[in-house]
């Protein structure tokens, strides 16, 4: 039986990392407007089809656009990786309702992995996935690198932490791997010494677990 707002009852975590951006975004568009909360990392790592001069030309000719009577108006350019993966959502639902604004409200997007958000399970979209979607010696681009020829200024910035979130993580399952090591041999000593006080235990009807 599906929740009462929306089809999961947990938050959607996605890994954008080799997705196709319009196929991811139609994906989070009708998550987002099932009542569902998404939140996608790795923006930057996003792909896009066709190659790079082709889809740099597309951008250029989008940053043109302008209200000619008073360009503070709009159309707004945004250059991140998060902001036009938002835009591109945002032309999938009708942005312009009430329910199209919480429906934006719902989702969240960033172009690296919080440090809030590391110890989250992260899921992919299979039928985004350029791997399976995108023919074999077809072209494409990154979002990253079209963001940062059109005036993205915080790519060094946002490699500097991703590599610095990876030594981290490294750090940290390597701590992971060496207590559990020292557990798995503390228990084969302490097995043999606690099992005849185990054996009374389950002979008095009570559950005893295995040591691991």
């Amino acid at each position: 039986m599906a929740p009462k707002h929306g089809l999961f009852n947990k938050r959607i975590y996605i890994d954008a990392k080799e997705h196709l951006l319009g196929k991811l975004a139609s994906y989070v568009a009708k998550a987002i407007l099932q009542g569902n909360k998404v939140v996608v990392f790795n923006c930057d790592k996003i792909n896009i089809a066709g190659s790079f001069y082709r889809n740099k030309i597309k951008y250029l000719s989008f940053l043109r656009k302008r209200c000619n009577v008073n360009p503070a108006r709009g159309p707004f350019h945004h250059r991140a990786p998060r902001c036009i993966f938002r835009r591109t959502v945002r032309g999938m639902i009708p942005h312009k309702t009430t329910r199209g604004q919480q429906a934006l409200r719902r989702m969240k997007a960033y172009e690296d992995i919080p440090a809030r958000y590391t110890s989250q399970k992260t899921m992919v979209v299979p039928l985004a996935m350029r791997m399976l979607s995108l023919q074999r010696g077809r072209k494409y681009c990154d979002v990253g690198r079209l963001s940062h020829e059109v005036g993205w200024k915080y790519q060094h910035v946002v490699k500097d932490y991703e590599a610095r979130r990876v030594e981290r993580e490294a750090k940290r399952a390597q701590r992971l791997k060496i207590r559990h090591k020292l557990t798995r041999e503390a228990n084969k000593k302490v097995k043999k010494v606690v099992e005849p006080y185990n054996q009374v235990l389950r002979d008095s009807g009570y559950y005893v677990p295995a040591l691991v």
